[in-house]
């Protein structure tokens, strides 16, 4: 327990392993120096989500944030990045834990007072994920008299956008019972193995130097903050003797960003996936961009532009995307590439329902069926990129003989994918696509082509002409209100797209509709995501069943009953998820919402 702030601290020796094997023999030593009666290892899997606000509120507090599943459990962790020195070289710093949820905000996790710290830090703005650690531990516990330690032998993984950046491995003694000068005694022991090397840094600083290096000047914004000030923390702890740690921000400390300030009456904070819109953009411009395709970073949509010219804004700059992912997608290295291309690809086709009515119909139909293809092809494949990754990580905690019962079905589905793949790239090679990109890449280029004639009083602008079309939207939203107690998830998943389409007419706009439509598009934003989570398990559900229905006969007795607690896993995710709807749909149809949306609206 830190003295200083009453919080408790972890004390623990680390190791990076240079030879794996011959590390392993700790794991069923029966004496490890004056360490003995050690329990059996037992391995599991870990995947730990680090993650902050896009401005890095919670690393300028001096605080590293990870949510870690493991199993059906999340638990949120809150570290100190300030670290003294302890016995044996051993590090010391503070850190608070609490369960915690996958999908859900922190107004949504138990109470607990690592809850209660990132509430402080971070307000009710959105945390986005900044790197991925997946992780094999095996850990033993060995004693010493009343002194208790937890070895750990940790296989790591470090993954940003569905991409493994690195790989390495560390030896932790971590300190659960009694004097923590005997971690000395261990210290010593595994000083003198040329199997391990001693590490200062945390596996968050590692992973964070990987992305660095494979990312370079393309990093999220969260990230490049969270770089600088874990660097400077980081050597300042270590150099440093005085024990005291970082506590939270002071009551006269100054507020949060303007960027992180909480919309009036915020009901609902999510936390935004690597595979939302928070990091898909900055996957989106990390790609090399068209040449023939000039766009700034963003579409740049003014309250006095034409309808039309505003359309082909969006339209010019979310193709720019489009190609610049086309190369990746073809050479398959990183699935990332497939997600971002849909996403631009899915802007596109958005931007022709909300603004295709200023175009005459007959000569861009072409442009429309071109995108409607495209997107086909993609979807086939991200679609069951997603099913795969989410039953790899429902087998990650089971036991092996479950993982490989698992299997024939996640064999199935990569079948399915590699087909869709095959199918996807031959669209890409064909001449038609190349002619399509071509006449489409002129047509976002050229101003006044195929726009529809307006008459004098009619009105034609973005001022004159969003204010209907956001309250349309919304009232598609609203309209569901009446039965949102008893829908089904087919009306849920229809309530999902038309959240959608409020949110892309929303976005098309932003720049002119001010900085206040951030908000509103987050909280829409986190509708869609809790309705799109309960869609895939839906998904993935209908595809087991299916699956063992066609091939039961084929099936041994053990892969039979592991598919069968796989589809019973996703229906109850379905299930909880369909319950647990109405925190994000009150942040949309409550009053603070309506308020906002009038107020963005009326200064058009």
């Amino acid at each position: 327990m830190n003295p200083a702030t009453g919080r408790p601290v972890e004390v623990e020796l680390k190791f990076r392993v240079v030879d794996l094997a011959a590390a392993e023999r700790y794991l069923v030593a029966e004496t490890i120096g004056p360490f003995g009666d050690g329990t059996a290892a037992r391995a599991t899997q870990l995947e730990d989500r680090y993650v902050d606000t896009a401005g890095g509120a919670l690393t300028r507090a001096g605080f590293a944030v990870r949510l870690r599943q493991s199993g059906r459990d999340t638990i949120v962790s809150v570290k100190s990045l300030a670290r003294t020195s302890g016995p044996g070289g051993a590090l010391r710093r503070e850190e608070l834990e609490g369960p915690a949820d996958r999908t859900a905000g922190p107004l949504e996790w138990p109470a607990s007072d690592a809850r209660s710290l990132v509430l402080e830090l971070a307000g009710d703005a959105p945390l986005v994920e900044l790197v991925t650690i997946r992780q094999l531990r095996r850990k033993r516990i060995v004693r010493d008299g009343e002194t208790r330690v937890e070895l750990s032998l940790d296989e790591v993984d470090v993954v940003v956008r569905s991409r493994v950046v690195d790989r390495f491995v560390e030896l932790e003694a971590e300190l659960v019972k009694g004097d923590e000068g005997r971690l000395a005694d261990l210290a010593e022991v595994f000083a003198a193995d040329p199997a391990l090397t001693s590490e200062r840094g945390s596996k968050l600083e590692a992973a964070l130097a990987a992305v660095r290096a494979v990312d370079g000047p393309h990093l999220h914004p969260a990230l490049v903050a969270t770089l600088g000030t874990v660097a400077a923390s980081s050597d300042a702890a270590i150099d440093s003797a005085a024990p005291a740690e970082p506590d939270a921000r002071p009551v006269d400390a100054p507020s949060p960003p303007a960027d992180e300030t909480p919309p009036p009456a915020a009901d609902h904070l999510e936390i935004v996936p690597s595979s939302s819109d928070a990091l898909d953009e900055a996957a989106e411009a990390a790609a090399v961009p068209d040449a023939h395709l000039a766009v700034g970073r963003s579409p740049g949509v003014t309250a006095d532009d034409h309808v039309a010219e505003a359309a082909r804004k969006v339209m010019r700059f979310h193709l720019a995307r489009m190609l610049a992912r086309e190369a990746g997608v073809r050479t398959g290295h990183d699935l990332e590439d497939v997600h971002a291309m849909r996403v631009a690809t899915r802007r596109q086709r958005a931007a022709w329902r909300v603004f295709g009515a200023a175009f005459r119909p007959g000569r861009t139909k072409r442009y429309r069926n071109g995108l409607r293809e495209i997107a086909g092809r993609l979807g086939a494949v991200r679609d069951l990129d997603v099913l795969i990754d989410a039953a790899d990580r429902y087998r990650s905690d089971l036991p092996t003989a479950e993982q490989r019962a698992l299997e024939p079905l996640l064999a199935d589905w990569r079948t399915h994918r590699d087909d869709a793949r095959v199918l996807l790239v031959r669209e890409l090679d064909s001449d038609g696509f190349r002619r399509w990109v071509d006449d489409y890449r002129d047509f976002v280029r050229t101003e006044g082509a195929a726009v529809r004639p307006v008459g004098p009083v009619e009105p034609h602008r973005i001022r004159d002409t969003t204010a209907s079309r956001v309250w349309a939207a919304y009232e598609h939203v609203r309209g569901y209100e009446a039965v949102l107690r008893w829908a089904d998830v087919e009306t849920l998943h229809e309530l999902r797209i038309a959240g959608k389409w409020l949110r892309y007419t929303l976005e098309f706009v932003r720049e002119a509709l001010g900085d206040e439509a951030g908000p509103l598009i987050a909280r829409v934003t986190a509708l869609q995501d809790h309705l799109g989570l309960m869609n895939d398990a839906d998904v993935a559900a209908s595809m087991a069943r299916t699956f063992l229905v066609e091939h039961a006969g084929d099936l041994s007795p053990l892969e039979n009953a592991a598919i069968g607690r796989y589809l019973v896993n996703r229906e109850r995710d379905v299930t909880r998820l369909r319950r647990g709807v109405g925190p994000a749909w009150r942040g949309v149809a409550g009053i603070g919402f309506r308020r906002s949306l009038g107020r963005v609206v009326a200064r058009l």
